[in-house]
């Protein structure tokens, strides 16, 4: 079995990500691809946030008529920060040592591997995909790599690059725009527009 795994906050989720979801379980051959919101990201501990019960709801709204994705709540379930090397070797002990894991995640995100938890342990639990831009300048993102991962073996070898439509939406402009009363409508899916707007989020 090969299992995208797309972490985030997904404050709101949009249109953004749902399409390197997409483009990841096309481009890389999945039997599918997991979103895993995360409860407490130790990256972005004290800023606002709609709640992980909300954040869940969203997700499930989002891609509940394409059947190639699916929402985990994995991280909202455990205690403490929500790490990245913790859900996968969780998902392995699920799925079995044989299952193929694929940690979904930005060409800008990668860059700041070295400061995750066990970074080497990441490129061994999982291959990593990469979603970039047309013309982004991939050798800074192997430059950032550790150059091996924990059993040694040589870290790039564990790397999927792929182009995306260039599509700069961002969870953050969302919410200034909620808070703001500008439109926004059309970057979210329509059923999370109206998720947000019936329960007041960011408001």
């Amino acid at each position: 079995m090969r299992i995208g795994v797309m972490g985030g906050t997904f404050d709101p989720v949009h249109i953004g990500h749902l399409v390197i979801a997409e483009e990841a379980r096309y481009q890389v051959e999945l039997d599918r691809v997991m979103l895993v919101p995360s409860a407490r990201p130790p990256h972005k501990t004290g800023t606002s946030q709609a709640g992980p019960e909300h954040r869940l709801a969203m997700l499930e709204l989002a891609v509940r008529s394409n059947p190639g994705l699916e929402v985990s709540d994995l991280e909202v379930r455990r205690e403490g920060l929500s790490f990245t090397i913790e859900t996968l070797r969780e998902l392995h002990r699920i799925y079995g040592s044989e299952a193929g894991l694929f940690f979904i995640t930005g060409a800008d995100a990668i860059l700041e591997i070295m400061t995750w938890k066990d970074p080497e342990g990441l490129l061994t639990e999982s291959q990593f995909v990469v979603a970039t831009r047309p013309g982004y300048p991939l050798d800074r993102l192997v430059e950032a790599l550790p150059e091996f991962n924990s059993e040694g073996e040589k870290a790039a070898e564990n790397i999927l690059f792929i182009e995306t439509p260039a599509l700069e939406i961002s969870s953050t402009e969302i919410r200034n725009r909620v808070a703001e009363r500008r439109p926004y409508r059309y970057l979210v899916p329509e059923a999370v527009w109206q998720y947000i707007e019936e329960n007041g989020l960011y408001g």
